[in-house]
């Protein structure tokens, strides 16, 4: 019920409507917002009469007013109440005080607007009262809320059906001479413009003709003026929803005439007084008010052309600022409103066929009014040490709440649906611009992160609040790029240098990424397609990764810099190392060593595991990759890196390495290099002198924890978990080497870690069907059973002894053993 009264008093008091749209979040609040009690109603009626009766107006009587007014939403004022009030304004014996006028006219307003069928003779009446005191108090008090109420008053007698054509030219004329004489204070007093413009609305929509056109010059003039008022957004939107409410009316009315006369007065041509903005929210209020008119079907011919016309004017406004923007590069705020007001104004006018100056200036707009990252950026890096701050983060948070940020979404919408209806030529200038927006943010916001990262953290998030919603941005378009562009009508090379793009974009500004978003993942999928199969594509997207000095010792960046503290560089490598092994293939092994290489060894070491795990991939991914070309070389470089792998990832484990990741590698490098490599020997040698080191200090810190093999894994038990795992994957050549360390390894283990490890073994190889390798398992767990038993009967120096045992075993036999008598010995 409250929502549908809302909706009500809306519909009725245009003023209270327009301010509810204005995007001010000040001001959306109705002016008389309280109420007052229905016995309080009744009591200030009876006071205003007494008034009447006794020719007398006190401060009780201004107070029955203003109790009156609070309940404007749902007050009815009745022919006889009206009567009441045009009284007490007439009486000649009443000396009423100067702020009792502009309360007068608005309960005189909320019967005209209210009352079905208000008195002629009444309203005649009010009228000539009203022009009365314009004549007789006004020049002498000029106050700015008598001037708004009595536009607002006169606007709305001039609507009113019944009401002869007389009467209604008085008002116009009146509300017109009142609108050239005293605009001045709207400049002083812009809380009273919602008023004023509601009061021209109402005027516009009469039936009468006269004065029609003084009133839309004074609309699209009165912001260039002087001692006007301002031009603002806030202003912009009411003036849209001012012509909507306007021509919806109209077109519902039929009113042809008056339809034409708008059309040919303001939309026909461009006058040279006509302010811009006002030209572009007025057109988009008349789109929109096309949009939502009823009963259109007998006047869709001069609609069409009322259309057309709008849209004409939207384009010769965005012309010439579009190249006013291409020539100067300064930030005029003149310009940066008109980029803000063709946004909003068709972010609410509904759909606007393709124009190219339009095109242009909403990418513009995008990038730098409503996603102004930049100029944040800029200014904050300028005054690093200054006391802005402050001023800064509620600038960033009144722009978070402005309708410009809120409707972000929409105008991304609208630049989308123009951008696939564009020519190639400026399908590509506003390509370009975004690709460049995406860097810029990119190397913005990672200086101002660093900067701020250990002060005025609120100012940082709501930065980030406005780049992910940049994000979102950049992904739908990137979306709406790929579906017009990835398809035959386009070359294979322009299909794959976009892919590039793409993708380079989407790096720069994965880390304001905060959701699972399906039309990132479908862009992602679309241009990788395009990439993993040329060599050419791969090598440009690789390449354009920042390379090892620029993360590790970036320019322009202060000494302290630590390159894993660096969350938005770490986030646009992190990219790069989910996307290298679905390239691997094409990738030559020369770029790789150069460019992939240095970085993927350096994020290995990052603290985080996510990180790592994913420069582990990379590894796992070379290792595995180029079968059936460019062995040579390739394999020579796969050994290479391995020896600095192998040592890279155990420096780090277990504080940074994470297991599963390295487990990746070693799984690769042991299938993968060439059967008896010397990168595989110190590969296993390298494990088992790591998992030795973590055995013996496991020990000394917890005798208990070999007593339960399927327990919380110690780093040293998932070592040995690896190493057994490794039995079934090196090849036959090394597998020797591997169960003589192993058994080394073993039989140095207490008690209870021998007995689990066997039993270990003991289920793997009974497990197996590696018929291949089984009998000589089978040998080595028998002889290694005996060691351990040896070793526990032998006591303090066992260990040593079975090592140099086995030892001796393999020195003895080693020329005239088979495999299999060689492990069954071990």
């Amino acid at each position: 019920w409250i929502l549908e009264m809302a909706k009500q008093a809306h519909s009725l008091f245009l003023e209270e409507w327009l301010r509810s749209n204005s995007g001010s979040g000040s001001n959306v609040s109705p002016r008389w917002s309280s109420s007052s009690s229905a016995r309080a109603i009744i009591q200030s009626w009876t006071d205003l009469r007494d008034s009447l009766q006794q020719s007398i107006f006190g401060p009780h009587h201004l107070q029955s007013l203003k109790t009156l007014l609070n309940s404007q939403s749902t007050l009815h004022v009745a022919d006889p109440q009206a009567k009441l009030l045009i009284s007490i304004l007439s009486s000649s014996t009443i000396s009423l005080p100067h702020e009792s006028y502009p309360l007068f006219f608005r309960l005189l307003y909320v019967w005209a607007r209210k009352s079905s069928k208000p008195s002629p003779p009444l309203i005649n009446s009010a009228i000539e009262a009203v022009s009365h005191l314009f004549s007789v108090q006004y020049d002498g008090y000029k106050c700015p809320s008598f001037l708004s109420e009595g536009v607002l008053l006169l606007g709305a007698f001039s609507l009113v059906p019944m009401v002869s054509s007389n009467p209604k030219r008085i008002c116009l004329e009146l509300l017109c001479r009142l609108l050239e004489k005293d605009y001045h204070l709207l400049h002083s007093f812009e809380g009273i413009i919602p008023e004023v413009l509601a009061g021209i609305g109402y005027a516009l929509s009469s039936s009468e003709n006269t004065h029609v056109i003084m009133m839309l010059n004074f609309l699209m003039e009165v912001w260039g003026k002087d001692e006007g008022p301002s031009q603002s957004v806030s202003h912009g939107l009411m003036l849209l929803h001012l012509f909507e409410w306007v021509f919806s009316n109209l077109i519902g009315s039929h009113s042809l005439e008056k339809i034409e006369i708008f059309r040919q007065e303001m939309l026909h041509t461009l006058k040279p007084n006509y302010v811009p903005f006002a030209v572009v929210m007025a057109a988009a209020g008349v789109l929109r008010g096309i949009s939502r008119a009823k009963n259109a079907g007998s006047v869709s011919e001069i609609i069409s052309k009322l259309r057309g016309s709008s849209e004409e004017q939207i384009e010769a406004v965005a012309r010439v600022l579009s190249i006013k923007i291409g020539q100067n590069h300064d930030n005029d705020p003149d310009d940066s409103l008109l980029l803000r007001c063709i946004s909003l104004a068709l972010a609410r006018s509904g759909p606007l066929s393709f124009r190219a100056p339009v095109l242009v200036c909403l990418a513009s707009a995008l990038l730098t009014e409503i996603f102004p990252l930049r100029r944040f950026y800029a200014t904050i890096l300028d005054n690093p040490n200054s006391n802005l701050s402050n001023l800064w983060h509620d600038i960033i948070k009144e722009h978070l709440a402005s309708a410009l940020h809120k409707e972000a979404g929409v105008v991304t919408g609208v630049f989308c649906k123009q951008y696939v209806s564009a020519d190639e030529e400026h399908k590509s200038i506003v390509e370009n611009l975004m690709w460049d927006y995406c860097q810029d943010i990119y190397m913005g916001h990672r200086q101002v992160a660093i900067l701020l990262r250990d002060h005025k953290e609120n100012l940082l998030g709501d930065l980030e609040k406005i780049a992910e919603s940049a994000f979102l941005m950049v992904v739908v378009f990137a979306l709406a790029v790929t579906k017009q562009k990835l398809n035959s009508k386009y070359t294979t090379e322009t299909q794959m240098e976009l892919s590039v793009k793409i993708l380079v974009s989407f790096s720069c500004v994965e880390y304001f990424r905060r959701m699972r978003l399906p039309e990132y993942m479908d862009t992602i999928r679309a241009v990788v397609v395009s990439i993993q199969e040329n060599v050419f594509a791969c090598v440009s997207f690789i390449e354009a990764m920042p390379s090892y000095a620029d993360l590790t010792n970036p320019q322009g960046i202060k000494s302290d810099y630590v390159w894993s503290k660096d969350e938005v560089q770490t986030a646009r490598i992190l990219f790069y190392l989910r996307l290298v092994p679905t390239c691997i293939e094409r990738l030559p092994h020369q770029v790789f060593r150069r460019v992939v290489a240095p970085i993927m060894f350096l994020y290995i070491g990052h603290p985080n595991a996510k990180v790592a795990r994913a420069s582990h991939s990379v590894f796992a991914a070379f290792i595995s990759s180029g079968k059936d070309s460019d062995q040579d070389e390739k394999v020579l470089l796969k050994e290479q890196l391995v020896f600095y792998y192998v040592q890279r990832s155990l420096e780090g484990y277990p504080a940074l390495t994470p297991f599963d990741g390295m487990t990746s590698g070693v799984a690769a490098l042991v299938r993968h290099l060439p059967a008896g490599s010397p990168a595989t020997f110190f590969c296993i040698n390298s494990l088992v002198e790591k998992t030795n080191g973590l055995c013996c200090e496991a020990t000394i810190r917890e005798a208990d924890m070999w007593k339960n093999w399927q327990g919380e894994s110690e780093p040293c038990k998932k070592m040995l978990e690896l190493l057994l795992r490794l039995i079934y994957l090196v090849d036959i050549q090394v597998l020797p080497n591997l169960m003589k360390l192993l058994a080394e390894l073993i039989v140095q283990l207490p008690k209870d870690g021998q007995i689990m490890v066997l039993n270990e073994i003991y289920a793997q190889v009974a497990e197996s069907d590696d018929v291949t390798r089984k009998s000589t398992l089978v040998s080595w767990a028998q002889s290694l059973s005996y060691l351990c038993t040896q070793a526990a009967g032998t006591g303090k120096n066992a260990g040593t002894s079975a090592v140099k045992s086995t030892d001796d075993i393999v020195a003895r036999n080693e020329d005239a053993l088979s495999l299999d008598r060689l492990n069954a010995r071990l």
